[in-house]
């Protein structure tokens, strides 16, 4: 797939794989890759300037934890990152729904071409 179809997507997809509790950047690509079954890679160069941003806006928290001698920056979700999950959920249904719509379309009961 190619890395420019992620491009408006990312914050959800990141927000998405934060929902079931903190991990660490690396966990975060894998889950997301995991998650597409391969399909999306995302690089650490991309994901964490989204982490540090979103962060920022207050959608995520983090904290620094110990794997054996390692330390990780784990982030998890706030309030408002999983109000902003809702809201990204929403408009991705819709946004599939019309394009959808244009790529397949099926003339709705009634409406004459």
């Amino acid at each position: 797939m190619r890395a420019d179809a992620v491009r408006g997507h990312l914050d959800g997809l990141l927000l998405a794989v934060l929902e079931s509790g903190p991990l660490h950047g690396y966990a975060i690509i894998a889950a997301v890759q995991h998650r597409s079954r391969g399909a999306l890679e995302l690089r650490t160069g991309t994901i964490y300037p989204a982490l540090n941003r979103l962060e920022r806006l207050g959608l995520l928290s983090s904290s620094q934890q110990f794997s054996g001698e390692r330390r990780r920056r784990c982030y998890e979700l706030t309030d408002a990152g999983r109000h902003t999950l809702a809201g990204e959920r929403t408009a991705w249904s819709e946004f599939t729904t019309a394009i959808g719509s244009v790529l397949n379309p099926a003339a709705p009961p009634g409406f004459a071409t």
